[in-house]
């Protein structure tokens, strides 16, 4: 069975994806707007986690091998969250991260 991976359309950069689904303009607008908050609130949630992560490192002094033995990552992975590579992660792992090294997280809602 062959699988069709033909790209048909592709959206342009800056254009509402939403639009060019067919919902209304007014709708589009919402739900892009929307979809633009919740990108930016896992983001801030990332670096937020990630801060803490890089702060724990920077404070035990430890090298980034250190880090990565105690937190169960290879040492790529562990530059990645100094650099805050956002991308790279869910906030999951960067929760299981701060676990294993004795830093619960609570999330606050309100």
């Amino acid at each position: 069975m062959k699988i069709d991976t033909e790209i048909r359309h592709i959206t342009q950069p800056g254009k509402n994806l939403f639009t060019e689904l067919g919902f209304p303009a007014e709708e589009a607008e919402r739900l892009q707007a929307a979809s633009r908050q919740h990108i930016n609130d896992t983001q801030q949630l990332k670096e937020q986690l990630m801060t803490e992560l890089a702060d724990w490192i920077a404070k035990h002094q430890l090298k980034q091998a250190q880090a990565a033995q105690i937190l169960m990552v290879s040492r790529p992975r562990v530059s990645d969250v100094v650099n805050k590579k956002t991308a790279k992660f869910t906030i999951d792992t960067l929760v299981e991260m701060l676990s294993r090294v004795g830093k619960p997280v609570r999330l606050q809602i309100g």
